[in-house]
């Protein structure tokens, strides 16, 4: 629901609120918070809530070293898994600085920006996601352990998956928060799960999956689990991947994600370091049915892109990102990419193809192209740049 900031005092009131949660991320889309208590919150929507910016990761190159969190009223939701007297409530913010103007390495904003420009150019983004995470049992002292929750596998079913009632009570609480999932069920690893989501709005979409992650953390924590959503949690088992699903169309209502694709695909490598921030990133490419070529295919499952034809609507999942990236920047990335191959109106390769284009196979060769790209240094500041490839 979209709730206006008047909306948002009367909900406080009628809900005898008496914690509400400012949300906001670091450059890697990490969740960070500060909690306030109701009579701070019009003074967070006039003048917003200082913090300090040099320990916060990726802003610490900020020439302020206060920065201010802007809460964004219709990202309004209940923690469910709090008292009902006295309930909490979250907000995700903008992060502003003392003027009120967006700070530039906030990714939200940074997403925001790519949003309007698709505007301007007349094409509607959307995006869904599928999330692939473990489920491990802790120790005594409530610490991770590596031993999987189960041994099911692909789609098994209960008794031998375990996480069934985990993914449902996940389902159920994101439901609660507003959110809508599409489908859950295992994956091929012991005590892999994963759970779908619709198309959304970018922001909301990205929105959503910072929320899913903090969801799933604190089921698995209230039930004795650990959740990981890590590249590789299991040397010799499947990965985790966060597959995105792309919608493009423009103003005419025309379908022009093949375009988009094609713009993806010729921009992958340059944004790579930021769809697979970590060393573990580049163990998962080539395993299993993870990607580590430069293409796509309408009908296996290994393929850096599956397009194919749904009902007259073609669907295009990139499927080389990992949980560990910023949807924020993910989504952001994927959009200027995407309004490259439509204003170029750049048609897909072959789908077979005798030319080996590969992924890079290491953060550091990654990092290396992302420093040299100038598609990068057009849309991203310098700081988040710096942080993402030092």
């Amino acid at each position: 629901m979209n709730y206006t900031e008047s909306e948002v005092m009367e909900y406080i009131e009628e809900e005898d609120a008496k914690f509400i949660r400012l949300a906001f991320r670091d450059a890697f889309g990490v969740q960070k918070n500060i909690s306030v208590m109701p009579s701070e919150i019009h003074k967070a929507f006039r003048d917003g809530i200082p913090i300090n910016a040099r320990v916060i990761r990726g802003f610490e190159g900020s020439d302020e070293a206060t920065l201010y969190l802007r809460p964004d009223p219709s990202t309004l939701s209940v923690l469910p898994w709090r008292p009902e007297s006295g309930r909490v409530l979250r907000m995700f913010c903008d992060v502003c600085t003392v003027d009120g103007k967006p700070f530039e390495a906030d990714t939200r904003n940074i997403l925001r920006r790519a949003v309007e420009e698709a505007k301007e150019a007349g094409v509607d983004f959307k995006f869904g996601s599928e999330m692939e995470f473990y489920l491990f049992k802790t120790d005594d002292e409530a610490k991770p352990t590596k031993i999987p929750y189960d041994e099911a596998g692909y789609m098994d079913i209960a008794p031998l998956d375990r996480g069934e009632n985990i993914r449902r009570e996940i389902c159920l609480i994101i439901e609660e928060m507003g959110l809508t999932p599409e489908r859950s069920h295992h994956e091929r690893g012991p005590g892999q799960n994963e759970i779908d989501f619709h198309y959304g709005k970018p922001l909301k979409a990205a929105d959503q999956m910072t929320t899913f992650k903090m969801v799933v953390a604190t089921v698995a924590d209230r039930n004795g689990l650990y959740a990981d959503f890590s590249p590789m949690p299991i040397a010799d088992k499947p990965g985790n991947g966060y597959h995105i699903n792309i919608f493009a169309q423009d103003k005419d209502g025309n379908d022009v994600v093949k375009y988009a694709a094609a713009g993806i695909l010729s921009k992958i490598k340059d944004i790579t370091i930021f769809l697979n921030p970590t060393d573990a990133s580049y163990n998962r490419f080539g395993t299993g049915t993870a990607p580590d070529k430069v293409n796509w295919t309408s009908t296996g499952s290994s393929g850096l892109m599956h397009i194919n034809q749904v009902s007259g609507q073609t669907k295009v999942e990139l499927r080389s990102p990992d949980a560990l990236s910023n949807p924020y920047l993910a989504y952001a990335l994927l959009i200027h990419a995407g309004l490259y191959g439509i204003k170029n109106k750049i048609s897909l390769p072959d789908e077979v193809s005798d030319e080996v284009n590969m992924l890079p196979k290491s953060r550091k060769e990654a990092m290396k192209i992302a420093k040299e790209s100038e598609f990068i240094q057009s849309i991203l500041p310098k700081t988040i740049v710096d942080k993402y490839i030092s």
